[in-house]
């Protein structure tokens, strides 16, 4: 019988022949972080990164730059842009390398933050489940289109070792995605604030999970975390380093009020916001955060909360943790319309006020205020107790009646309400009821709405003038 070659066969070898001499192993690929409508970090050092075959060569290129380097022994490669000159416009960042190239579309330079904790900074502009939404959601979504500004929405996920990537995409702001996504209406206040006053792309990265404990959110290293996984670090912030960030805005606590002792929570915010730091190799990185809103904790949690005074007692460790170096604490005692409900409506001022805090700390904005008064010193002069504050200019009682919520003791520990009012700039408490005074408190009850504000019309930080000598 006589043979016949089939006429495809010699294309079919060829195209064996060429794979054959082709690179093997995986393609180049990269993190979640670096996909189309990202937001690159306007900064002198941006990290771009990914994985290959051990040692293979990879080359990236965006505008005008061009870095190449070869992925390391566990398949790791990385390389850092200059962008500090870079055209805000979009463009388009490539990834090649042996056997396949990459074009990540669509993508900007800006200011890039991290959201992360708990229910409140968890919470959607609009309905979710067991909460109300934010006032006027409805108007609020219609006018989310912002296609400079973009939504990077974390998945949820637990891990018990840190994760090298998370699962999200980028999403241009917009009507249709900011619902759609349920993304943190909090973090989309203060990223429209920072991109009206910048002028300047900006992405949002929003990590969070309601009813969380601070204490999963720290890396196990960290030294504070005994007893707990780390779970949600190592899940769902681990795996976002090291793309370059400006900062972080942090809104937790509420789930950490409990029998324990609060004061503790000064020590958990430091090894949290240092560990993050050192992740992401930032040691100045902006950290700016939410004192925890009044709320009824020891009636509707009764069986974790047992008195009125634990709110305040956190309260107060979160404000000692701003002495930590390139933090900045907000304060929201007067964004409260039901003390029963636990996940405040207003989430339009944070935004604005944790926007204000980052462009007059981290942008320089000093034009702008950002904090309200905030206890210094107490001097008696007789029957009187004189405070200071800083952050004091123009103090005032925000609806025009008697201060509210301040009160004071003598060396019995037994506190009485006073009468305070404004007097050159200062505060003046007294009561009938203490003739030698020793001691001022302000706000020290979880239910404490107090009216006193600066001229900013930021209110006050409540506080307690000391803590050993007397009873809590």
């Amino acid at each position: 019988m006589t043979s016949t070659t089939h006429p495809l066969r010699p294309l079919l070898a060829a195209a064996a022949a060429l794979l054959l001499c082709a690179p093997a192993g995986a393609v180049v690929r990269l993190p979640a972080v670096l996909s189309d409508h990202a937001v690159l970090q306007r900064a002198a050092s941006v990290p771009v990164w990914g994985w290959a075959d051990p040692q293979e060569a990879v080359t990236v290129e965006f505008g005008k730059q061009s870095a190449s380097t070869r992925a390391g022994a566990d398949g790791r490669w990385r390389v850092a842009l200059d962008l500090r000159q870079a055209a805000r416009g979009p463009a388009v960042l490539h990834v090649r390398g042996a056997a396949n190239a990459i074009a990540v579309d669509d993508v900007l330079v800006g200011e890039v933050w991290l959201a992360s904790g708990q229910s409140n900074m968890e919470k959607p502009l609009g309905e979710k489940s067991g909460q109300k939404p934010v006032p006027n959601h409805e108007q609020e979504i219609a006018a989310a289109d912002y296609p400079d500004i973009r939504l990077f929405k974390v998945l949820r996920k637990k891990a018990g070792q840190p994760l090298d990537d998370v699962t999200g995409v980028w999403e241009r702001c917009a009507p249709s995605s900011i619902g759609r996504i349920n993304f943190s209406a909090a973090a989309y206040f203060f990223g429209r604030r920072l991109h009206q006053q910048l002028r300047a792309p900006v992405g949002l990265i929003d990590a969070t999970w309601g009813g969380t404990r601070i204490e999963p959110w720290t890396p196990a290293a960290a030294g504070t975390s005994a007893g707990n996984s780390s779970a949600l670090f190592n899940g769902m912030i681990a795996g976002l380093a090291p793309h370059a960030l400006r900062g972080a805005i942090w809104y937790q606590g509420e789930s950490n009020i409990d029998h324990t002792d609060l004061s503790r929570y000064t020590g958990q915010m430091q090894a949290l916001i240092e560990s993050w730091r050192r992740h992401w190799s930032q040691p100045d990185l902006p950290f700016y955060y939410v004192q925890v809103a009044p709320h009824f904790y020891h009636i509707v949690r009764r069986q974790a909360v047992l008195d009125p005074q634990a709110a305040p007692r956190l309260w107060e460790a979160q404000a000692d943790a701003a002495r930590i170096p390139h933090t900045g604490m907000i304060v929201t005692t007067d964004l409260v319309d039901d003390l029963y409900d636990i996940h405040p409506r207003d989430k339009q001022t944070v935004g604005l006020r944790l926007a204000n805090v980052a462009l007059n700390q981290t942008y320089g904005r000093h034009d702008i205020a950002a904090f309200g008064p905030a206890f210094r010193a107490l001097a008696i002069d007789g029957k009187q107790a004189v405070l200071s504050f800083d952050h004091a200019d123009g103090m005032a009682a925000r609806d025009g009646k008697p201060l509210t919520w301040f009160d004071i003791a003598g060396a019995d520990g037994r506190y009485f309400a006073g009468e305070a009012t404004v007097r050159d700039g200062k505060v003046v408490v007294t009561s009938p009821h203490v003739p030698a005074p020793v001691a001022v408190r302000f706000g020290w009850d979880e239910a404490a709405q107090p009216n006193l504000i600066n001229g900013a019309g930021l209110p006050a930080v409540p506080f307690r003038s000391t803590r050993e000598s007397l009873p809590q």
